[in-house]
């Protein structure tokens, strides 16, 4: 694989590491490592190890990633449909386990398709506070807003956006931000060495131009006293301590704070970049000392005092479409606060506990879709589904992993049901796979219509 490298990519790095250059290109000769990890959201880390099938060994630094063999294939599994657990290349879990997020907080994933960091962010919110999820490109945003409500994120609000426009209408607006910024991809080469067939020396410069654009809006919507992660899965220097440097010449108010330096981390080169020796309070993540493929990291602090959040909502659910949600429930406890359900164009949303109706910004969803009404009823969404727990709905259909109707039922097929099978004996059923939902059905004389949607069916 090493003759298929670009030779001015290896003579930067053979500058760049000296000593280390012989182990960084026997890392090449590896194999891939790759990552689950666990959605705490929906279960515990123990839990789920209880339950497991897979061959799994922990990711160091962060406490609910593993490494997981290519054999297990988690994705062809019924828990990964039921949002478990995210699967993600071990080194790319650290900037969202380093971000300190806490539940209350208002967050923003600046560069964040397909989702692997957001579903993270949003895992820690525990439901409380506020995700903003952005990715300028239409098509991977909608990607992302797959993952999101995979993974059950009641509090999102998914942006397809240039950051100047966020900048503009949402300063000083959030806790934390993370900006994974898009770069060179160096880190990646590995992986998938297409990436490497498009590298030219040329890259690392233009995407370092974009990443000060980009990190100067999200300071700009950094509240005094915010933290901001800035993470890219590159080598190249001017992308990394270059951009760092940048932050700290350009933006006074921000300061770097000091990330632990073990796992086989690697601290900053302050000769890469400015010369700043702050710059060593830096990451990388190199491929010849740790079981990834490579990132670099820098948490940065605005200076000044944080300020609480404010929470203003206005619902628009009025007592007709209360009263069909309640008949859905079969008037049991509808686990949703009444004041945050909107309904819109016959469509009934769940918002996040924030003022965040922002005019101009271009979203493809503010906060979680729960269903339509139609004709004197309530449709329930596939998000629904996802973002429930066995307790939260009355009627339950709980079939074992490997029960082959699961298969069917991921493939939109009609199930048959025995007597008893389900907690009601008709009506809308939440399906699920050993306790964790995956979708609704519609029983019916012992037949379950399948209400799995087109769009989330499986074909194998």
């Amino acid at each position: 694989m090493i003759e298929q490298l670009p030779k001015a990519f290896l003579s930067r790095m053979k500058d760049m590491l000296g000593d280390e250059y012989d182990d960084f290109l026997k890392s090449y000769e590896h194999p891939r490592h790759f990552g689950l990890r666990v959605n705490n959201l929906k279960i515990s880390t123990e839990e789920f190890l209880k339950k497991s099938p897979f061959h799994l060994t922990p990711v160091p630094w962060t406490k609910n990633g593993f490494y997981y063999q290519e054999e297990d294939r988690p994705a062809r599994h019924p828990y990964y449909t039921a949002g478990l657990y995210y699967l993600q290349e071990p080194s790319a879990m650290a900037p969202a386990a380093i971000l300190p997020v806490e539940p209350g907080d208002f967050v923003l994933d600046l560069c964040a398709a397909p989702g692997g960091k957001a579903t993270e962010l949003g895992a820690r919110l525990s439901g409380k506070g506020m995700l903003v999820a952005n990715d300028i490109s239409n098509s991977r945003a909608k990607a992302l807003l797959r993952n999101i409500e995979l993974c059950g994120i009641r509090n999102s609000f998914v942006t397809n956006e240039i950051p100047g426009n966020l900048a503009k209408l949402m300063p000083e607006f959030f806790d934390k931000i993370l900006v994974d910024a898009p770069c060179s991809g160096e880190g990646m080469f590995r992986k998938d060495i297409a990436v490497a067939k498009t590298w030219d020396e040329t890259r690392p410069d233009f995407f370092a131009n974009l990443q000060r654009d980009i990190v100067s809006n999200a300071i700009h919507m950094l509240k005094p006293g915010g933290i901001m992660l800035y993470s890219t899965c590159t080598f190249a220097p001017v992308e990394n301590e270059g951009t760092i440097s940048f932050i700290l010449e350009n933006f006074p108010e921000m300061e770097l704070l000091p990330i632990p330096k073990q796992y086989g981390f690697s601290q900053g080169n302050p000769k890469l970049g400015n010369g700043n020796p702050e710059l060593e309070k830096c990451v990388r993540i190199f491929p010849h000392k740790v079981e990834g493929e490579g990132h670099f990291l820098a948490l940065l602090q605005k200076k000044g005092t944080l300020y609480p959040s404010s929470h203003h909502i206005k619902s628009t659910c009025d007592k007709e479409s209360w009263k069909l949600l309640n008949e859905f429930w079969s008037n049991g406890t509808i686990p949703f606060e009444k004041e945050r359900i909107e309904v819109r164009n016959q469509n009934v949303y769940y918002l996040p506990p924030a003022d965040n109706h922002y005019k101009g910004i271009h979203f493809l969803r503010n906060g979680l879709f729960l269903g339509e009404l139609k004709k004197n009823r309530f449709e329930p969404s596939q998000p629904l589904a996802l973002a429930l727990t066995a307790e939260d709905f009355p009627s339950i259909l709980n079939l074992n992993s490997q029960d082959e109707r699961i298969s069917r039922y991921l493939k939109g097929e009609t199930l048959l049901v025995a007597e008893g099978e389900s907690t009601s004996a008709k009506g809308w059923q939440l399906v699920c796979v050993d306790g964790h939902p995956i979708g609704f059905g519609k029983l019916v004389n012992e037949t379950l219509k399948n209400k799995y949607p087109a769009g989330w069916r499986i074909n194998h």
